[in-house]
């Protein structure tokens, strides 16, 4: 009864923790939960208040597939002032969020047996997507040694005739490391000669700490005629639950199929969410994002260090995003029950490190509180000690 293509999909396993940390609490449980890749702050107002002002006007009809045009000339703005690259708004389309977004990408170039090369850890949703669209994701492992970041050499080693595309993450999630120039300059003299395109998913651009944000696009001519940028607002400006995301790419001929896809899936997106993404992108609240920013950067540097004074477990600080992906290979080598009884034993979520393409890890959210974090992060110090002395 069920088609091939959708029987090769397994669920997220970050909703699933989160699903189920929320029914716990609903149970009366007292469940802290630092699975999900959420901020803990409200939209800013500025967005809220023209989002209101549109339904008031009765923006609410359809609009064209890939968004009205003062949206897209405010994506190709955005990228212009804050990544130097130069983007006609016919390159730009906009999503139901940065997933869409790789979803119309890979479901438009990939063919049954092409080969994607995926650094791990990895954002969960990309080898599910590359497998729905009959490809085979190639996952490079990296460790804490290199920061979670693949090497030149790893990636040629990677390349066969079958490689339609490499996807990057910079910052990453689940790890927060991040490609500086030279990083990325190395890994496009690789492809330099390839017909290799490069996904670049750089949702958390706007959250990095005491490091440059480098564009991958932004390398070099060779790299900005074969990269596909992704990006949105969810992270940065905490629009979430509004769903926007876009991608650009001066290739005519991908944007002119991912437009056909997305006019025979969803078409537009929502006409509330494209006017109040505008004055986010047009740099209207940077001031929260700024705001936003330094909350995380002292949350990274305490729960980093807290972390660390945990015997048996260690981690990187991350340099963005909002994430700790904890090594734990001294206490367990089993993420899933290690995770599954941290929750069970002292009402702790976080998310298993297999999901990500890492065993031997868990990835923890530090967007929230710093009370919570705290009360958090002792707890699973309470529950290593317990098992190390078990």
């Amino acid at each position: 009864m069920l088609s091939e293509r959708i029987q090769t999909l397994s669920p997220s396993l970050t909703i699933a923790i989160s699903s189920l940390a929320r029914d716990l609490k609903a149970q009366g449980k007292d469940i802290l939960s630092f699975s999900a890749g959420e901020p803990d702050f409200g939209t800013p107002r500025r967005i809220k208040d023209e989002a209101i002002k549109a339904i008031n006007d009765g923006f609410t009809q359809y609009t064209a597939v890939p968004g009205i045009p003062e949206l897209l000339e405010a994506i190709a703005g955005k990228l212009k002032r804050d990544n130097g690259l130069e983007y006609a708004p016919s390159d730009i389309i906009a999503s139901n969020g940065a997933k869409h977004s790789l979803f119309n990408l890979f479901q438009a170039v990939i063919n049954p047996g092409d080969e994607v090369i995926i650094p791990a850890p990895y954002w969960v949703t990309y080898p599910e997507l590359v497998k729905y669209a009959f490809g085979i994701p190639v996952v490079i492992e990296t460790n804490d040694i290199n920061n979670f970041k693949i090497t030149p050499e790893q990636l040629r080693a990677a390349i066969t005739p079958k490689t339609k595309m490499l996807v990057l993450t910079t910052p990453s999630n689940p790890t927060g490391s991040i490609y500086s120039r030279e990083e990325l300059e190395a890994l496009a003299e690789v492809l330099k000669g390839t017909d290799i395109l490069v996904a670049s998913d750089e949702m958390y651009e706007k959250l990095v700490y005491d490091v440059d944000f480098v564009a991958t696009a932004s390398i070099s001519e060779d790299m900005y005629n074969r990269t596909v940028t992704i990006n949105g607002l969810s992270k940065s400006v905490a629009m979430t639950g509004w769903r926007f995301g876009y991608l650009a790419s001066p290739n005519k001929e991908l944007i002119s199929v991912m437009n056909k896809l997305q006019s025979q899936s969803t078409s537009n997106i929502n006409s509330i969410t494209q006017k109040a993404a505008i004055p986010a992108l047009n740099g209207e609240v940077d001031e929260e994002i700024e705001m936003m920013r330094r909350a995380f950067k002292a949350r990274a540097e305490e729960a980093t260090e807290l972390m660390n004074a945990i015997d048996g477990l260690s981690v990187i600080k991350p340099q963005g995003a909002f994430y700790l992906f904890v090594n734990i290979k001294d206490v367990s080598n089993d993420s899933i029950t290690f995770c599954k009884e941290l929750l069970q034993d002292v009402g702790v979520a976080v998310v298993p490190g297999i999901g990500f393409g890492s065993e031997g890890y868990f990835r923890f959210s530090f967007a929230t509180d710093m009370t919570t974090i705290r009360e958090g992060i002792r707890r699973i110090e309470k529950f290593v000690k317990e098992k190390s002395n078990a």
